[in-house]
């Protein structure tokens, strides 16, 4: 019985860009924090350091990112930070080969930093977040679920989860990609999954 993804099932799920990308910052992270342990939250990858969230990595279709828990209490001594709106959710930009990273001494001094900071008993800042704008959702998709009857069980689902089938459904290449995408995400749907049940601990060994 599946309990719960791991961090290889995740990266294989990847992008092809993105899974080296993942491959190299995992491995990083683990010869420079041996004590690391490796855990799925909030549909992602976290690297958790003795009971804190130290960095954190995710791949999507377009790009990669890599973060600190910690970040907005870490000096950047090296000013490789990137601030603003395009930081595409990390500290790093929005990653798309592993030359756009720091050297790897780099990250080894800010992964030291951060473990510093996490011994110290410093807190990660928590801010709320502004409410979710919904995505359009793609006509032939909304006709579907008409079809199907699932309008209303689609909208039980939050503004986030309502997003990420409809980016999905969305962002397909052709039309038959399409296709199969709003076929399963009907599946899915009527069984009241969210796109990314297969991450989330409350449909673990529900495979």
């Amino acid at each position: 019985m599946k309990v719960k993804p791991t961090f290889d099932e995740y990266i294989a799920d990847c992008e092809e860009f993105a899974q080296p990308i993942l491959v190299h910052l995992r491995e990083l992270i683990h010869r420079n924090c041996p004590v690391i342990e490796e855990k799925i939250k909030w549909n992602f990858p976290c690297f958790v350091y003795r009971g804190s969230n130290l960095v954190y990595m995710a791949g999507f279709k377009q790009h990669a990112t890599f973060g600190f828990g910690l970040a907005e209490h870490m000096s950047d001594d090296h000013k490789v930070f990137i601030k603003g709106e395009k930081t595409g959710m990390g500290n790093f930009g929005k990653i798309i080969s592993i030359d756009q990273l720091p050297s790897e001494e780099i990250l080894a001094e800010y992964l030291q930093e951060a473990m510093q900071l996490h011994d110290q008993g410093v807190k990660q800042v928590v801010r709320k977040s502004a409410p979710t704008k919904k995505l359009p959702v793609h006509p032939e998709f909304m006709e579907a679920l008409s079809k199907d009857n699932l309008v209303n069980q689609f909208e039980v689902f939050s503004p986030t989860q309502q997003n990420e089938y409809a980016e999905w459904v969305s962002d397909a290449k052709t039309e038959t990609t399409r296709d199969k995408r709003i076929i399963q995400a009907l599946e899915w749907i009527s069984e009241g999954k969210p796109r990314n049940w297969k991450y989330m601990k409350s449909w673990k060994g529900k495979a």
